[in-house]
């Protein structure tokens, strides 16, 4: 038990989340040896593989994944969503989430929370401990709450993001050097904010798990030349995340969980530019580079990840297909959209969900019409410019998965491979372990512990 928590004289139980974005359970389960932390975690508690939300994306998932709802209650369906009856799009930040964050709860049952790093938080919360905010943020200046947190981060050369734009080069030396400042320094920052033993909930993702999986998962999976580079990242996570559990009070219990899982990318699939081949989908003129291009004889269009919409009359501002003949024309495209094959023959749908089985709540009017879900090795671009071909390649060679995302909780009471856990299940798995009040019908998933 922390000091903090003898001078205040509280036995209430509290959680450190510690995030690590896009990572299997697969691989670490699958290297006891060389994730030593990690098997550790799994021997003395509970872990396994549990599944992400549609669309298994980043901008989504986290904000699921903090609130234990699907998109139609966040409000947010991507890294890019569509303002509703317009065909102007924007990039969901910290605001747009519509759904209550898991600090928020621990905030209003009188408790304390410090958040560093999650996604989707931009502008840093005033009404939490503190706070710096992750992916897609400024910069530290801007993104770190209050102004003595912020200095403290400046002052460790502390980093929002990996500078993903170096994992472009055929080598990739620079980009797994500067993955590693990333990692140490989001590290220093966690061990301190830890240190201090002042919260009742921490939480904290490390990003940069996703970068190196994007430009080097498939150097792992097929013994490329960057495999040991791979690992040698991946012990350093595992390192850190050990001695993090290390250093917490016995009050303390720890939940380390990714938001997708990770697989080999072998084709990258343009879905605008097979809507334009199949005739779905036309320009107002060639000079196309955004949805709002698109004309009156569109019927649909898509948008990342996998995201497909009826161009819906009435609700699109040059809506094509009548409301009479949505679910018809719906249908169509779903088939069409099972039927697809890459190079190889081999299908790129796992499956196609109509919205009405993925979302539910007060923001599913702006939900996509469907979702693919894809095999392994497909992944879904939907740019409106510079892809002429459906089938292509990227400096990517690794993809976001449904499955396969890992939870690993220090913990043997909490119940992960006794059921079939997902991203819901995390919020009021916490607020259990917390002693947190809830009511079970605010939320999509169900704690994990037991009794």
């Amino acid at each position: 038990m922390g000091l903090f928590d003898r001078l205040r004289g509280s036995d209430q139980p509290r959680v450190a989340f510690i995030g690590i974005d896009g990572v299997p359970y697969s691989l670490l389960a699958e290297h006891p040896d060389r994730f030593p932390n990690f098997a550790a975690i799994a021997e003395e508690g509970s872990a396994g593989p549990i599944e992400s939300i549609v669309p298994p994306e980043s901008s989504a998932c986290w904000p699921s994944l903090t609130t234990g709802v699907n998109p139609g209650e966040t409000g947010v369906y991507g890294f890019q969503d569509r303002e509703n009856g317009s065909y102007d799009t924007y990039v969901p930040m910290g605001r747009d989430v519509q759904a209550t964050r898991l600090w928020d709860r621990v905030t209003d049952a009188g408790r304390k929370a410090s958040v560093l790093n999650v996604p989707v938080t931009f502008p840093p919360q005033r009404n939490v401990q503190r706070m710096v905010s992750g992916f897609l943020s400024p910069g530290v200046k801007k993104a770190a709450h209050p102004e003595k947190f912020r200095d403290e981060l400046q002052a460790l050369n502390y980093r929002i993001d990996v500078n993903a734009k170096l994992g472009h080069d055929d080598d990739k030396t620079e980009f797994v050097e500067n993955a590693h400042e990333t990692l140490d320094r989001r590290y220093e920052a966690f061990s301190d904010v830890i240190g201090r033993d002042d919260w009742d909930l921490f939480f904290g993702v490390f990003m940069t798990t996703d970068r190196v999986n994007h430009f080097l998962f498939k150097d792992y999976e097929e013994d490329g030349e960057n495999r040991e580079a791979f690992f040698e990242f991946y012990e350093a996570v595992d390192e850190y995340v050990g001695e993090l559990r290390e250093s917490l009070p016995e009050d303390v219990t720890l939940v380390v969980a990714s938001d997708h899982g990770f697989t080999s990318l072998d084709h990258e699939v343009h879905c605008n530019a097979w809507l334009e081949e199949q005739g779905w989908l036309s320009y107002e003129d060639d000079d196309h580079e955004e949805l709002g291009d698109i004309d009156d004889d569109t019927r649909a269009y898509s948008l990342i990840p996998g995201r497909f919409y009826i161009n819906l009359e009435g609700r699109e501002p040059r809506g094509s297909v009548p409301q009479e003949e949505y679910e018809a024309t719906r249908a169509e495209l779903k088939a069409e959209l099972e039927a697809l094959e890459g190079p190889e023959g081999r299908k790129v749908a796992d499956r196609v969900v109509e919205k009405e089985e993925a979302f539910r709540g007060d923001h599913d009017d702006i939900a996509p019409d469907l979702v693919v879900v894809p095999n392994h090795g497909f992944d879904l671009k939907s740019g409106f410019k510079g892809h002429d071909d459906v089938f292509g390649s990227g400096p990517r060679n690794g993809m976001h998965s449904f499955d396969n995302a890992s939870l690993y909780v220090d913990d043997p009471d909490v119940d992960i491979e006794g059921v079939t856990p997902d991203l819901y299940d995390i919020a009021p798995t916490i607020l259990d372990l917390m002693d947190v009040d809830y009511s079970r019908a605010e939320f999509d998933g169900a704690s994990l512990l037991k009794g």
